[in-house]
């Protein structure tokens, strides 16, 4: 087996679509990086939705797609994973959770819980 170099380049924001409108990737004079495509393998990654551990349809971020390349599988964003699990109940088995509310019961207190609410998911 030969040993050649090898090169792990992650060009941030630079997406890859043959749509041209709008698109400056698309449009601009890319002499090297057409000549890298054309002449090594790559592979085209996934930024958005469940293959980043976010909800279809869901626009990931810096963070999300790092986390996930270093990971090197998917890792569920606490957006994902919220839902997941309150889909499959096991959100309402959540230790702390159930204390909480087992404490307010008992003293007869409020329970303040927040969160976002928003569909900008990771951008909120």
């Amino acid at each position: 087996m030969s040993k050649k170099p090898t090169v792990l380049l992650i060009l941030d924001g630079y997406g890859l679509n043959d749509k041209k409108e709008g698109n400056a990737v698309a449009l601009a004079n890319t002499p090297v990086m057409d000549k890298l495509m054309a002449e090594y393998p790559f592979v085209k990654g996934q930024a958005s939705g469940m293959a980043v551990g976010l909800p279809e349809g869901q626009m990931g971020n810096s963070e999300v797609g790092h986390l996930n390349m270093g990971a090197g599988r998917i890792v569920y964003q606490e957006l994902t994973r919220i839902t997941k699990e309150i889909e499959d109940g096991t959100f309402f088995e959540n230790e702390e959770l159930v204390k909480a509310m087992e404490n307010a019961k008992k003293n007869n207190s409020a329970l303040h819980i927040f969160g976002l609410l928003s569909d900008g998911g990771v951008h909120s």
